[in-house]
């Protein structure tokens, strides 16, 4: 018996022996085999080049690993695709069934290129290589079935390159999470987080898709999201531009791939650091964040609940050029670059994208179920300024808030106010009743008060050449808009209104402005008219007979309008027992009348052994630089062309260089000669670069010293000089438009003092409010006495 036990002992250890040895060889051999055979027939049946470090196959258990993969891109040595590990494990014992089943297949660390040409990708032909009709089985006589299980990506990094725009984009630390999907389940569901690639900002959620049906469902969380790529898209629809801006989101939404309007999303987003503009530094529009919070968004039902719609400290610049304005030079005449770039890349500019989606969601808005709890604008900013005068105007309303509560399709009206701050002067408020059945249904409430006169003085000089030095304006009115159909009374106002003296330069239209105010003006030094419009939205009719019938009246009567319907308003800077003289922009010299109330004053200095003047100059700084800048470019303008290039001026000289538009042709084709091929659109910007800043700074200062000097000449020839105090002084802009030194006296004025500063005929500084005081009670007079 022991023999024989001996021999089946040796029999089964010779056979597992062999076996061992089979699978000990097969594993070692079949590593290799398999290595050699994919980098050997790679490009014969997948037309890539495939490279890796090694690789390790057990073909009875059906591992698979793959360290250092790279597949490169057709034809090149650009790799497409990379991973420092791929690991798959193969159900061995599912292949007699006709089932292919990998029950984990794990990415570590990938590297993936996706490149897009208009309509053309990278992976195009992968695509046509696996579906045509030669990769496909040629008789099949059972069904295969083919189970991915167990699918993970681990710290994936993947590019996007689109090279027609150009666009390069990236996320990295791409974490995908799923259990795959079974021959016999159509549904996937995986769950994902990533880092974007520029910038800062992180996202994270779970997405569920019906492969067959494409139905989806997902859920996203986001924050600080950096959304920089889209400044690579408006370089293809604008000539320049910065954008930048990040998000935050919580959003759940449901719906289908094929109709973008089947949708039903609700959540929350927010719009952040959003900075729209020339470059890095200008802003054309920028806010700090924009909040959507939705109950219910469905354009397919129609249904529209936002629990609130809000926008914190929005900005907005709109810049009036000679030719064109600041928007058209971005994005060409009449918006003609995004013509071009919508005809030529509009299936891959993500703006266009964006723009039709947003379109597509707010499609029959009006028309659906809709409700808003809380609208609201906060702290706005808009800015209008105007560089085709002859010299800049610039107003902006700041601090304006816009609320509105309660918005919803069902209600009869929806009420909503607004409410600015005007700069330099003045305040703006709106309020507004609409029908949201029927926009060509509404009321409108709205008053503007407190505008300064002097403010407008670019249009006033461009247009008819004559300034105001005084002048407070008002408008209000009331509308009724019934189905279109206006009924509305307006009501305009300027409370003293003083015109001063004619504007030197060529280019200015001249219009006898002091003739047109003899017939427009009342009694009072004030305008004041009603103003109806009448007709419908699209075609409004004024009711201009009633002004020119007032005019009319003036010209004869003058009647005496008092009450006045308005009041001034406190003006920045009044203060009581408090005078001033003006300057006239880029001099240093006085007027005879203003020489003549200096006198005055240095009459009361000396027989008041107590009396002192403290004088706190305000300088309008901005508008003195400009005036400098325009003058000192046109003097290298007139000495170039006329004078030789010798720099001593007469004073005839002085006078023809003042007298040059600005807007003249020679000189801006001077202009653009000398400032090169910068980005300058406006004659400000190129007579800086021509004259320099530091040099407008110095002259601005000379300007400064010289006007104390001259004014405190007065007082020392007379000895008085220890009388006058000066402050420091600080820039503001003025609201009689000039730069002035205010004058406080010490103790109370003397009337006849008074008396001598309102006889002053020049650019003055006088409260509208004293004024529209003194002359109402000389008006109650004159009616007594009648």
């Amino acid at each position: 018996m022991k023999p024989k036990l001996t021999w089946i002992k040796k029999t089964v250890a010779v056979s597992v022996s062999i076996i061992a040895a089979v699978i000990i060889l097969a594993i070692l051999f079949i590593s290799p085999i398999a290595k050699y055979l994919i980098q050997k027939y790679d490009v014969k049946y997948t037309g890539r080049e495939i490279k890796l470090d090694w690789i390790y196959v057990n073909p009875f258990t059906g591992y698979i690993h793959i360290n250092d993969l790279k597949i490169y891109e057709v034809k090149s040595d650009s790799v497409f695709f990379s991973a420092d590990g791929l690991s798959a494990n193969l159900e061995m014992h599912k292949l007699f069934s006709k089932t292919y089943e990998l029950s984990e297949l794990t990415l570590t660390k990938p590297i993936g290129v996706i490149s897009q040409n208009i309509s053309a990708f990278n992976f195009d032909d992968l695509i046509t290589r696996f579906t045509s009709q030669d990769s496909l089985p040629k008789k099949i006589t059972e069904p295969l079935h083919f189970n991915i299980l167990g699918i993970k990506i681990k710290e994936g990094t993947f590019y996007y390159y689109e090279r027609s725009i150009p666009v390069s984009y990236s996320i990295k630390e791409v974490n995908i999470e799923t259990e795959g999907k079974t021959w016999n389940v159509d549904t996937l569901l995986a769950k994902f987080s990533l880092i974007s690639g520029i910038g800062s900002g992180v996202m994270k959620g779970d997405i569920t898709l019906n492969l067959k049906s494409l139905d989806y469902r997902f859920a996203v969380l986001a924050s600080k999201f950096d959304l920089s790529v889209l400044q690579q898209y408006l370089k293809d629809i604008s000539y320049y531009g910065n954008l930048k801006a990040n998000f935050d989101a919580d959003v759940k939404a449901k719906g289908n791939f094929t109709n973008s309007e089947d949708i039903d999303a609700k959540g929350y987003l927010s719009l952040n650091d959003f900075h729209f503009g020339k470059n890095k530094t200008e802003d054309y529009a920028s806010f700090k964040k924009l909040v959507i919070s939705a109950k219910e968004l469905s354009p397919k039902n129609k249904k529209y609940s936002f629990d609130s719609l809000s926008l914190m400290q929005p900005y907005f610049k709109y810049e009036l050029y000679d030719h064109l304005d600041n928007l058209q030079y971005m994005f060409g005449k009449k918006g003609q670059k995004v013509v071009e770039a919508k005809a030529t890349s509009g299936n891959t500019n993500f703006l266009f994208q964006i723009a039709d989606y947003v379109k597509t969601l707010a499609k029959n808005f009006f028309k659906s179920n809709y409700k808003i709890n809380r609208l609201a604008i906060y702290k706005a900013d808009m800015r209008y300024v105007d560089y085709s005068l002859s010299e800049k105007f610039e107003a902006s309303a700041s601090e304006l808030n816009v609320f509105a509560d309660s918005i919803e399709k069902s209600d009869k009206w929806v009420d909503l106010t607004f409410r600015t701050q005007l700069k330099p002067y003045g305040k703006a408020s709106l309020d507004l009743s609409i029908n949201p059945k029927d926009s060509s249904d509404f009321t409108i409430k709205y008053h503007l008060s407190e505008l300064s006169a002097a403010m407008f003085n670019p249009y006033l000089i461009t247009y008819t050449s004559f300034p105001l030095d005084r002048g407070t304006i008002e408008l209000k009115g009331n509308w009724h808009v019934n189905n279109g159909i206006i009924q509305s009374n307006n009501h305009f106002i300027v409370l003293d209104p003083r015109i001063t003296k004619r504007a030197k330069g060529d280019g200015a239209k001249y219009v006898p402005l002091k003739l047109f105010m003899f017939f427009i003006r009342e009694r009072g030094n004030v305008i004041d008219y009603e103003i109806p419009i009448t007709g419908n939205l699209k075609n409004p009719k004024f009711k201009l007979k009633d002004v020119f019938l007032d005019a009319l009246t003036n010209l004869f009567v003058k009647p005496v309008t008092i009450p006045y319907r308005t009041e001034v308003r406190n003006i920045e800077n009044e203060i009581e027992n408090a005078f001033s003289i003006s300057w006239e922009m880029r001099k240093n010299s006085l007027q005879p009348k203003q020489e003549k109330f200096i006198n005055e004053l240095l009459k009361y200095l000396k027989n008041d052994s107590k009396a002192s003047l403290t004088i706190t100059p305000v300088l309008y700084a901005e508008k003195e630089k400009e005036y400098i800048l325009f003058f000192e470019a046109k003097k290298m303008f007139y000495i170039a062309t006329t004078k030789g290039n010798k720099e001593k001026l007469t004073k005839e000289d002085t006078v023809s260089i003042e007298r040059i538009s600005v807007k003249d042709s020679v000189f801006i084709h001077y202009l653009n000669k000398h400032v090169g091929k910068e980005m300058l659109f406006t004659t400000q910007s190129k007579c800086e670069k021509l004259v320099g800043i530091n040099q407008i700074n110095s002259l601005l200062n000379k300007l400064r010293l010289d006007r104390k000097k001259v004014f405190t000449a007065y007082f020392s020839k007379e000895e008085l000089a220890n009388k006058v105090k000066f402050m420091p002084g600080h820039n503001a802009v003025p609201y009689n438009g000039f730069s002035f030194y205010k004058i406080a006296y010490s103790g109370e004025w003397p009337e006849d003092l008074r008396r001598a500063y309102n006889k002053m005929a020049d650019l003055n500084n006088e409260s509208p409010r004293k004024k529209f005081n003194r002359e109402r009670e000389q008006n109650r007079k004159l009616l007594q006495a009648r």
